[in-house]
């Protein structure tokens, strides 16, 4: 894999605006590999105890379920922990600090699939378990506003956490500046668990696939498989759902 360190107007990007972005991190082969893994994923057979799988109604096709979004990947898939490891200098360059793996993701955006409101990672009671993280987003599939690419906020100011499990209002809105930071395949953007950020649903004829692999200080501990089995209580994958319970995703 081609990967290049952060220069130091990136990092100070970061601290101040809450994100930075990293062009071309990855080289073809890299991506390529990439490609060949999530379409595995897809591909595989749901196993109970295994990576998670999550479907939603399609927008094109409500009778239709497509995959959203698969998590907690590299602990049976070495392809992805090695892309954890990869991406783990990086973050502890914006960390100041070792960094944990805290979670792990693919957000699937098929034709059809849906967009994210305007919210903080945060708000999904994130700081439960520790007071900052930072996501790498990996690209996989070219990202436009067209198909749903990273919305995040430019002008954002650090002032914490607004309500915990629900998307922000009008009014936390108010005077923030919106960019679409669209994205080719092997580029990677950091952003921390604060700046708000969003995307639109994906209505073209092709699919955007990114994953998104997220740290805590190593200082505050290893926390992924805590977070995954507070997650499983209320949110589990779908293989593992009681069909006489409904599942509704907050944030």
């Amino acid at each position: 894999m081609a990967i290049d360190k952060l220069d130091l107007s990136q990092v100070e990007q970061f601290k101040k605006h809450g994100f930075t972005v990293l062009r071309h991190a990855f080289d073809g082969e890299a991506v390529a590999q990439f490609d060949a893994w999530a379409t595995d994923l897809v591909q595989q057979p749901e196993v109970s105890g295994r990576q998670w799988v999550y479907r939603d109604p399609s927008l094109l096709d409500p009778q239709e379920r497509i995959i959203t979004r698969i998590e907690r990947i590299s602990p049976f898939h070495q392809g992805f922990e090695s892309l954890t490891l990869a991406l783990k200098p990086l973050v502890e360059q914006l960390l100041g600090e070792p960094a944990a793996l805290f979670k792990e993701k693919i957000n699937f955006k098929f034709p059809g699939a849906d967009g994210f409101k305007p919210h903080q990672d945060a708000q999904a009671g994130w700081n439960n378990y520790a007071d900052f993280f930072v996501s790498a987003l990996v690209c996989f599939d070219e990202a436009t506003a067209a198909n749903g690419c990273l919305q995040i906020v430019d002008n954002y100011e650090h002032k914490g956490l607004a309500r915990l499990w629900e998307p922000l209002t009008e009014s936390d809105l108010a005077g923030m500046h919106w960019v679409d930071l669209p994205t080719q395949p092997g580029d990677i953007i950091f952003f921390d668990s604060y700046v708000p950020h969003a995307s639109q649903p994906n209505m073209t004829d092709g699919m955007r696939r990114i994953y998104y692999a997220t740290y805590n200080r190593a200082s505050a501990g290893e926390l992924m498989e805590r977070y995954y089995a507070d997650k499983h209580e209320g949110f589990p994958p779908d293989i593992d759902r009681d069909p006489s319970k409904r599942y509704v995703f907050r944030v």
